[in-house]
Order: C-alpha cells, then structure tokens, then sequence
C-alpha cells in the first residue's frame, strides 16, 4: 500500500514536472511571437497561472524617469482600478523586492514588518502568502514579480518561487527584446536633430492617415512651414548655433502639437506636419499659434548673442484642396513658398 502511495506521488511529481517544463517551452516561444510588451507579458502571464494556485497575480515595471514602480499587468478582483498606479521603492513587498532586488517567500504575511496597507490594496482580499522575485536582465532591475494568496489558499513553497524566477528570465529578455526594438525602430523613423519623424517616414504616415481619413469621411490638414532667413544664422553665427536652434525649434513644435498630431523634419530648415481630422479653421488655428511661438523663440548663443527667426507656413486640407497626398503636399509647399516669396512670417490656406 505505501509502494502505491509512493508511485502514486512520484507519477504527480512527474507530472507537474512535465506541465512546467512545457509552461516554459511555451514561454519562451512567445518571446519570438511578439514585441509588445503588453501583449507579451499578458501571455506569459496567462499561461504562467496553469502553474499556480494564484488568487492575485501582479507584474510591476520601473519607471526610470521617475525612479518608482508602475502596475502593468494586475491579475486580481482590483485589477482595473490598479492597473496604471505606482508603487514607491521600498514600499511594501513589491517595493522592498525591488529595492533590494531578493526574492521574498512568505508563509503568513502578518508576521513581516515589511507587509504594509499597499499590499493589501493591491488583492481585493485579506492576503496571506506571497511570492516576489524581481525581474533584471544584465543587472537592469525591470520590474518586480508577485504572487499572492489568501486566509484559506494553499501557501507558496520554495518550487513555486524557484519557477516564478524562472519565468520572471523569460520576462526580463521579453521586455529587453521588446524596448530594443521600439529603440532601434525610432533611430530608424526619427530625425536625430530634431527628435520630430524624418521626411522618410513622413511619407509612410501620409499614406496611412490619408487612407484613414478616407475611409471614416474625416478632413486632414497638412501644414509645410520653412524658416525665414535661416542661412543668415549660420553665416553670422555658426552652423552649432543653427542646429542648435533646429534641435530646439523641433522640441518645441513636438511638444505645441496634438498627440493626434505628427511633425516631421522634411530637410534642411523645413518642418512638416500632419493633422488628422482637422478642417482649414482648426489648422490655422494651430498653425496661428506655433508662428506665434517661433515668433517669441529667442536663442542666446555662447557669445551672449540673442538670435530670432521667423516662419513662413503653407495650409492644404483634404478633401477641400485635394483628394491625393500628391496635390495636397504640392498646395501646401506652394503655398508656403508664396509666403516666402512676398511678407514672409505669414500664413497661406488659400
């Protein structure tokens, strides 16, 4: 009778083992299935919770701008209203694991001075065990892993931490993948001077936006705009003095413009912008206010030199001016240089 019970146990061993090992091979495919981080660290989450008798499950990401914890993924009766919260360094579990960057396994949480309110707002209910491990890849601290149980739940055991490690690798190298890759992709679309979309992947966004607002009946502005006598600021004052002022002037129009909105660098001095479901009046609105912002833009120089330029701007709309992201780029530009042309620092829609 114990040889069975002994046979029986070890078939169950097994067969978790068996479960684990293919949880695992199905995580690490899912590495090469996408570069969402969202989207992976929900499917790695999903299949992970075949693994675990897990009430609450929470993936908690560093904010290095600011230096604390955001709630990514949170798998729990709270998860809506917690998704997108923070979580200071050191505060409860998940702060301390990130801390200290230690795995945390605990029988009873009440018995440790480092469970505080915040774990318990983090559940939806009384917690009892928890499992905490932080996710690093090349001594990066990430983010922070965590399991949580309740009163009546079965507690973690070392495997259950030891697998959470385990799985917390894939995620690490997930998210490592994922963020390289946005990297390199915005090196690839993005104007190093500027930090606004290079004329190249302007292109590609026309295309895209002129479809979508085809499709949905929607108006689409565009909008060139070309410095005023910007080849004097590099004869008296240095070609370092223009670009920086082109570095600046890009920052500045990227952070004035929609989140709708895109701004690209289109060559030289000549800027370039999209805007979706936005009319002629709603386009000159903007445009209205970004000449006023270049208007007010002074940039002092080394020497203590106070530099300012102008802008000209030219306005096309879809579907009153063109129907075709040729013509409507053509009106736009034309219109531009027809500014230049005459009064400079004005604005043509006509």
């Amino acid at each position: 009778m114990a040889e069975q019970c002994n046979d029986r146990r070890l078939l169950e061993m097994l067969h978790r083992r068996n479960e684990e090992l293919e949880t695992l091979v199905q995580i690490g495919k899912t590495l090469t299935s996408t570069l969402d981080i969202e989207e992976l660290t929900n499917i790695i989450i999903e299949k992970s919770n075949l693994l675990f008798k897990s009430r609450a499950w929470t993936l908690l990401l560093v904010d290095e701008l600011a230096g604390d914890l955001i709630f990514e993924v949170v798998v729990s009766d709270v998860g809506p209203q917690l998704k997108g919260q923070r979580l200071s360094l050191g505060e409860g579990i998940a702060g301390w694991v990130a801390q200290h960057r230690r795995t945390v396994l605990l029988d009873d949480v009440s018995n440790d001075e480092r469970f505080t309110a915040a774990d318990r707002r983090q559940t939806g209910f009384k917690p009892r065990s928890i499992a905490c491990v932080p996710v690093q890849i090349q001594g990066q601290l990430l983010g922070v892993m965590q399991l949580v149980n309740g009163m009546h739940d079965p507690p973690f055991d070392q495997n259950d931490l030891m697998l959470l490690a385990a799985i917390s690798d894939y995620v690490a190298i997930g998210i490592s993948n994922a963020r390289n890759f946005s990297r390199v992709h915005e090196l690839v679309i993005t104007d190093d001077l500027t930090g606004l979309f290079n004329a190249r992947y302007f292109d590609d966004l026309m295309d895209i936006e002129i479809s979508r607002a085809q499709r949905f009946g929607s108006p689409l502005s565009l909008v060139f705009m070309d410095l005023d006598h910007f080849k004097q600021v590099n004869d008296t004052h240095g070609h370092l003095v223009g670009s920086r002022m082109l570095s600046e002037l890009g920052f500045l129009i990227k952070e004035r413009i929609r989140s709708v909105d895109f701004g690209a660098r289109y060559g030289g001095d000549e800027f370039v912008l999209i805007l979706p479901q936005t009319g002629k009046q709603g386009a000159y609105e903007l445009v209205s206010y970004l000449r006023e912002m270049i208007n007010s833009y002074v940039l002092t120089t080394e020497t203590g030199a106070h530099v300012q330029v102008t802008a000209s701007f030219g306005i096309a709309t879809l579907p009153d001016d063109a129907d075709n992201k040729i013509d409507l780029i053509r009106l736009a530009d034309n219109r531009m240089y027809k500014v230049k042309e005459t009064t400079r620092d004005a604005i043509m829609m006509e």
